[in-house]
């Protein structure tokens, strides 16, 4: 008995990535990367690349591409890294404060005479 949601099709995995398991230890892709399309799908493309690029019109998340896709994250992040290489998208990783930048001594006296001012 399979369970749902699961593809029980290993051998359409090892198809997809062409025997590849891992994404390479320098592709930039975590859970949270933001994707971005540079291009649109070209005709005789990988039908899951040319989805990914439709998908990534706007910035989206390899955890969002990998459900929408209904594929394991480490697959999605393979075929990610083949359009990588093609130049065919872009990659970010979100930004986020640092402590530095939360205790940065300008930005706190402008807040304390903010409040003062009120």
């Amino acid at each position: 008995m399979s369970r749902p949601g699961r593809d029980d099709a290993p051998d359409r995995l090892y198809t997809l990535t062409g025997g590849r398991t891992k994404a390479g230890p320098d592709a930039p892709f975590d859970l949270v990367t933001l994707v971005v399309a540079e291009s649109g799908p070209a005709p005789g493309m990988q039908s899951e690349h040319a989805t990914i690029l439709r998908l990534c019109e706007a910035p989206t998340a390899v955890v969002e591409l990998a459900a929408e896709l209904r594929l394991p994250v480490g697959i999605t992040r393979v075929l990610l890294t083949d359009l990588l290489a093609a130049g065919r998208i872009s990659a970010r990783h979100p930004r986020t404060a640092t402590a530095q930048s939360l205790l940065d001594p300008d930005m706190l006296e402008q807040v304390l005479v903010g409040l003062r001012n009120l």
